[in-house]
């Protein structure tokens, strides 16, 4: 997510810049005026989906980012925004600005969007989505409820409660799914909301009616913490199950078997994320576990778990990495092939990708790194040394080994029989057993996953 700066939090000394009055958007019936603030992912989608309903204004200050919106396109790729919000500025039912001034006038809520973003040790820059906050807080009128969406630590509401006493504040924890963002958006199937009062229960019920028919209401800290303990679990439960792969690989045992044994049981349940395979990658799970963890080290409470579960999934992502060394020794020199590079389908980004993070890891051991991502058509300066293909097939010829990283649905409509025969060597490093059914029948092909001792 692109930033203007580090500003501390608080109400800025300027007023924001004037431009033209907007349009005015078509107004959702005895609903005020809402205003999405931070136009990256989670702002995007938010805002495209709200304009569905209600009157909706976007803000952010990165010109770049309206400049984009404002011609139909959003900044990332996200399957059907693009026309979502195309449609809806045709139609004025959205408009975007950088002047904080008009868009905050006569709004009846501020919505808090932005990406949160996350440094190389998973630790989120609260203070620049509070910065950015409170550019747009001098011009909001007093009495508007902020709700806050943005990934941040509990105890924020209650802190920006006491910097800005002539706001509202409520909490509604983000519920983001890359590559499905607008279909888990509006049909959610429950929203959190951490509210003080009815006033402001009533409003946000009205706010997310179209979305879901449980709003699951309690206070706001409660709200802020769930977020903090629903990814921590979730990354609980990767780490637990990639840990009891790592052991079935040395005792003959398969964890897919294990996996749905596990689901089996009425106390797990069938949806639990307990398949084995890669680590969780990102920065989006390892964010609430770090702020859990520095938590308990600011109220100087002793726990063991919840810091372990980063420590285990740093460990496990070295497990393709292990293995590629394992199968072929001295790595100088040697090809690999890299399927998929982003950080997951349906999207274009590579920050905090575990396929990046492995082609890094090729590159300083200086083997030769060819990779293919249909979403990717130019790698930033720190990655050119990546020679990028152009197709499945011309990035695995000659190749010594493949690597399954992000499973994109293209990969499965290779021609697999033609392109294994092009490969020097038929190794095939496969986590989560993606390709498992399309390459079980080619002769000499040697394929690995995570939780199986041996190759099939």
């Amino acid at each position: 997510m692109k930033s203007p700066g580090n500003r501390k939090a608080g109400i800025p000394t300027g007023n924001g810049r004037k431009t033209a009055s907007l349009p005015q958007a078509r107004a959702g019936i005895d609903f005020p005026k809402l205003v999405v603030l931070g136009l990256w992912h989670l702002g995007c989608v938010t805002a495209a989906c709200c304009a569905r309903h209600f009157r909706v204004v976007g803000l952010d200050f990165d010109e770049a980012v309206i400049a984009k919106l404002n011609s139909g396109k959003a900044p990332l790729f996200e399957p059907g925004l693009y026309d979502l919000i195309a449609a809806e500025i045709a139609s004025q039912k959205i408009m975007f600005t950088v002047d904080a001034r008009t868009a905050c006038a006569h709004a009846g809520i501020l919505w808090v969007c932005y990406d949160t973003p996350v440094n190389e040790n998973d630790e989120s820059d609260v203070e620049l989505v509070l910065a950015n906050l409170g550019k747009a807080l001098v011009h909001l009128p007093a009495g508007a409820l902020v709700l806050i969406s943005s990934q941040l630590p509990v105890g924020t509401c209650a802190r920006l409660e006491k910097e800005f006493p002539q706001f509202e504040f409520a909490c509604s924890p983000e519920n983001l799914r890359l590559g499905k963002a607008i279909e888990s958006f509006e049909k959610a199937e429950r929203v959190i909301v951490g509210v003080r009062g009815d006033r402001t229960k009533g409003l946000l019920e009205k706010l997310f009616a179209p979305f879901s028919r449980q709003i699951l209401f309690m206070r706001v800290e409660s709200a802020e913490m769930v977020k903090h303990a629903l990814n921590s679990f979730l990354a609980l439960s990767i780490a637990f199950i990639n840990e009891i792969a790592r052991l079935c690989e040395h005792v003959g045992a398969d964890a897919k078997e294990v996996s749905l044994g596990l689901k089996s049981e009425p106390r797990i349940g069938a949806r639990a994320y307990l398949g084995p395979g890669g680590p969780f990658a990102g920065g989006t799970l390892a964010r609430d576990v770090v702020s859990l963890t520095r938590l308990s080290n600011a109220q100087h409470e002793n726990i063991s778990v919840i810091p372990a579960i980063k420590q285990s999934n740093d460990l496990h992502r070295n497990w393709a990495f292990g293995r590629l060394k394992s199968l072929l020794g001295e790595l100088r020199g040697k090809k690999i092939a890299v399927l998929g590079l982003t950080y997951t389908t349906n999207t274009d980004t590579l920050r905090r990708s575990a396929a990046v993070e492995l082609c890094q890891k090729l590159l300083a051991a200086n083997a030769k790194v060819a990779a293919y991502d249909p979403a990717v058509k130019t790698l930033p300066g720190d990655l050119k040394a990546i020679s990028l293909g152009a197709d499945v097939g011309h990035t695995l010829k000659g190749a010594d080994a493949a690597v399954v990283c992000t499973e994109w649905p293209q990969f499965r409509q290779a021609n697999w029989p033609k392109i294994a025969a092009q490969m020097r060597g038929k190794i095939f490093v496969d986590a989560n057993r993606f390709l498992e059914n399309e390459l079980k029948n080619i002769t000499g092909t040697r394929h690995f996953s995570v939780g199986r001792s041996n190759e099939t």
